[in-house]
């Protein structure tokens, strides 16, 4: 292992602009902000800024009533902040791995835990799943993010694409799935068989079942979630 003194240790890790994007990888656990506007960021996800930038935790009825009676039903929703202002911030949570996607018109839903930023041009509209006896509060709750612009999501590790075709339908953890093309609506399935092997004390294997035609993103690795008391 090399060892840098002061001056090479700032050259190899002092920020750097290699794209005009308002999103920009300073590396893949770190992400900068280039805010001219607004943009929407998961609360808490600041390391640091510089720039007249102003943080406001997103509002009561910010995004909608269905979605605010959604959050309290769930008693899970992720906490959004809006950035406003003019400069930059960086951006991260808790060293994920950050992968940064354009949308085109299209629509994906993203775990409601990995949704680190999008712009301002993108929806967001919380959706829920039916909830099953004993299953943890992962997997229940997660954001569909439509329409023009980027958006950040995170994983832990390097995340797996999976195909779902109409003849090969694919099962996931639910707290080791990460997003999945806005044209599927997976089912929540349960294996009494497997419950020794996966179970989370329900004596069953919770999963979620995508069938259809698309995809669906995995990490490798369980995401511990932890349901607000009340």
């Amino acid at each position: 292992m090399s060892i840098k003194n002061l001056n090479e240790f700032v050259e190899a890790s002092k920020q750097k602009d290699l794209s005009q994007e308002v999103f920009e990888l300073e590396s893949s656990h770190l992400l900068e902000v280039k805010l001219d506007g607004r943009v929407w960021a998961k609360a808490g996800s600041m390391v640091a800024y510089r720039g007249g930038v102003k943080f406001v935790r997103q509002g009561v009825l910010e995004q909608g009533l269905s979605n605010l009676l959604k959050k309290a039903i769930s008693g899970e929703g992720t906490q959004l902040m809006k950035m406003e202002g003019k400069g930059r911030v960086y951006i991260a949570d808790a060293g994920k791995k950050i992968t940064l996607l354009r949308l085109g018109g299209e629509s994906i839903f993203v775990n409601g835990n990995d949704v680190l930023a999008y712009e301002d041009g993108i929806s967001a509209d919380i959706k829920m799943m039916r909830k099953v006896s004993g299953m943890m509060s992962g997997g229940l709750f997660n954001i569909k993010l439509s329409g023009s612009g980027v958006v950040a999501i995170t994983s832990h590790y390097e995340p797996l694409t999976l195909a779902v075709t109409p003849d090969q339908p694919v099962f996931t953890d639910p707290n080791a799935t990460v997003a999945w093309s806005g044209g599927l609506s997976p089912d929540i399935v349960t294996d009494i068989s497997l419950g020794t092997l996966f179970g989370r004390g329900s004596g069953e294997s919770v999963q979620l079942k995508f069938a259809g035609t698309g995809w669906v993103v995995v990490q490798p690795y369980e995401e511990v979630y932890f349901q607000q008391a009340g």
